[in-house]
């Protein structure tokens, strides 16, 4: 398995790090920028307010495509660095996939990821994490790889 410190000395300029919910993405990020000191960027910190994320209803997976993100705001912040590592679902999808020097695709098996999104979300959300993860959050990550193939395009898949 590729680590942290192998992939270190390949970063260069804007650095997207995709992968589906709780694949690892923030971890890894994480652990990149304090063995360069690059500065960091998080998807998750451009989300759209409720009103907006929640438009077409709370388990809508097109709707937390379309509208979870701040595209245009995150697409500005990321633009004011040359250096940067940035993690989030979606990275890849058109609006933002010219910015990127070096694309990371982190993978996670599905059984693993379900554990994770429970254990992570379970004790903040209650019971609704499995429903919402169902019936919104992975198929809709499943039809942004099937569409735009994120996995086969970038330049390390961890």
């Amino acid at each position: 398995m590729v680590t942290a410190t192998d992939l270190a000395p390949l970063l260069r300029g804007r650095v997207g790090i995709d992968g589906p919910d709780a694949a690892g993405k923030t971890t890894l990020a994480n652990e990149l920028a304090a063995l360069t000191g690059l500065p960091r960027l998080q998807a998750d910190d451009f989300l759209n307010p409720p009103e907006v994320r929640y438009a077409r209803g709370r388990l809508d997976p097109g709707g937390y495509y379309a509208d979870a993100f701040d595209l245009p705001r995150l697409r500005a912040a990321i633009e004011a660095y040359d250096t940067v590592i940035a993690d989030g679902v979606f990275l890849f999808r058109p609006e933002l996939d010219d910015l990127w020097d070096v694309r990371v695709y982190v993978d996670v098996d599905p059984a693993e990821q379900e554990r994770r999104v429970l254990a992570r979300d379970t004790p903040r959300f209650g019971t609704a994490v499995r429903e919402r993860y169902a019936l919104r959050y992975k198929p809709a990550y499943d039809a942004y790889r099937a569409a735009h193939r994120p996995h086969e395009r970038a330049d390390v898949v961890v």
